[in-house]
């Protein structure tokens, strides 16, 4: 029979010892004597807690918690509470990278005696593995809230939060990790280039991400119903999005060029994604099957060779949406095409990618990737240039509202201050 999950723990009879008992995560709860107003009351009061907690015994409390079962009891947790649309959010894979790390090196550790010396312990594993500065103050400030919660949970006592919350994170300067790399503009030059190589509905994606300043995240999930043609300027409702467990709304606005791009995706199903890798596949078979000079009855039939979009001989089919990353990998793949790497690093005339891998050594693989690294750009490079474009014409007000900040001083990040006007202050002050 499948398991019960959804079922409560019985209150039962222990005939040993004529005493009532629950089975609280795996261990057994005495109560008192069977069928009494003080068993059933504490009971009642077991199982309101287990349920409160997520469905973990009560008996895991206390000084004989050990590390490793908080952060199991924490994981759990985060599978539900970093949910955004019904899938896990990238905090839960950063979770998982950062319990194996801990769990390595403290797990058979008493919860109560992990404290600021451990967890500077665990932050140098993240320094000597090369994390930069802003990564390992983001996994302290993760391990942190870690233990605050197991604090509000009754797991842990208050004073073991209280002496993590002790260390510090790593300042700029005092310190000699490296600095994370800011996310820089893309410039127009290199997108019109790379806008060649894009297969069109990628291409339609990035324009419109230019022209409305939205993440790769927002535009991936756009469909018919959440856009509001009411007015002269259309309004996307984004549903899901990064601020919403702040209680913020989040609007993009398209205007008449963004409409153009737009509206040739809106005439589907009202709650289908308008951007999609299946369809992208589709236009792609169809072009390159209109361009066939072989007949159709000579080598391999249209779509036999991947298996098509039926997925039974493909390896994997393209999916219903995209998603941010394989919206990058698309814009990295044109990338590779429109930044060729030069000889001996590049693709000869009809050489396959697996037969360019094959022709060079190691260390030419090394200079190739270090090549294709620098030629790239991804999506979220293109809030940046759109920021930085429309500051420049309406300023930081008008960049703040299109982009969809609470506080100027976050639009400060995405819009870089123009040079020129600086230029031409430092020309008339001499």
């Amino acid at each position: 029979m499948p398991r019960l999950s959804s079922a409560l723990p019985k209150y039962r009879l222990h005939k040993a010892s004529g005493q009532a008992v629950v089975n609280l995560g795996g261990r057994d709860q005495y109560l008192g004597p069977y069928q009494s107003p003080e068993s059933r009351q504490k009971y009642d009061r077991l199982i309101a807690q287990f349920l409160s907690i997520g469905r973990q015994s009560a008996v895991e409390r206390g000084p004989t918690a050990t590390v490793a079962e908080i952060l199991l009891v924490w994981w759990q947790h985060a599978q539900t509470w970093y949910v955004k649309d019904g899938q896990p959010t990238n905090e839960v894979e950063a979770y998982r990278l950062l319990i194996r790390d801990i769990r390595q090196l403290y797990g058979p550790t008493p919860a109560t005696d992990f404290g600021p010396i451990a967890l500077r312990a665990v932050r140098q594993a993240w320094i000597d593995r090369g994390q930069s500065r802003q990564s390992c103050n983001k996994n302290l400030g993760r391990v942190k809230r870690i233990f605050r919660w197991a604090v509000s949970q009754e797991l842990l006592p208050a004073h073991v939060h209280q002496a993590l919350a002790t260390v510090d994170g790593l300042k700029r300067g005092r310190c000699t990790l490296p600095e994370a790399p800011p996310i820089m503009p893309v410039e127009l030059e290199v997108v019109t280039r790379t806008l060649e190589h894009l297969q069109p509905i990628v291409r339609d994606m990035v324009q419109l991400q230019l022209l409305t300043g939205c993440r790769p995240g927002e535009l991936c999930k756009l469909h018919p119903a959440a856009v509001d043609r009411s007015t002269d300027v259309w309004e996307f409702r984004v549903a899901g999005h990064k601020t919403e467990h702040h209680g913020r709304a989040r609007t993009i606005y398209l205007g008449p060029a963004a409409q153009e791009i737009l509206a040739k995706y809106l005439l589907r199903d009202a709650n289908a994604v308008c951007f999609s890798p299946a369809e992208a596949v589709k236009q792609t078979r169809a072009r390159r099957r209109a361009q066939r000079v072989t007949p159709e009855s000579c080598g391999n039939r249209p779509g036999k060779r991947s298996g098509g979009l039926a997925g039974r001989k493909a390896r994997k089919p393209p999916g219903d949406a995209y998603t941010p990353d394989s919206y990058r990998r698309a814009v990295h793949n044109a990338c590779d095409k429109a930044f060729p790497a030069p000889e001996p690093l590049g693709q000869r005339p009809g050489e396959s990618e697996a037969a360019r891998r094959r022709r060079l050594t190691d260390t030419q693989l090394g200079e190739l990737k270090a090549y294709q690294s620098a030629q790239r750009w991804s999506p979220n490079q293109l809030r940046h240039t759109s920021a930085t474009t429309i500051r420049k014409q309406f300023g930081l007000e008008g960049a703040q509202v299109i982009l969809g900040h609470a506080k100027a001083d976050v639009t400060q990040i995405y819009a870089e201050r123009d040079a020129e006007k600086a230029r031409e202050v430092a020309r008339q002050i001499g």
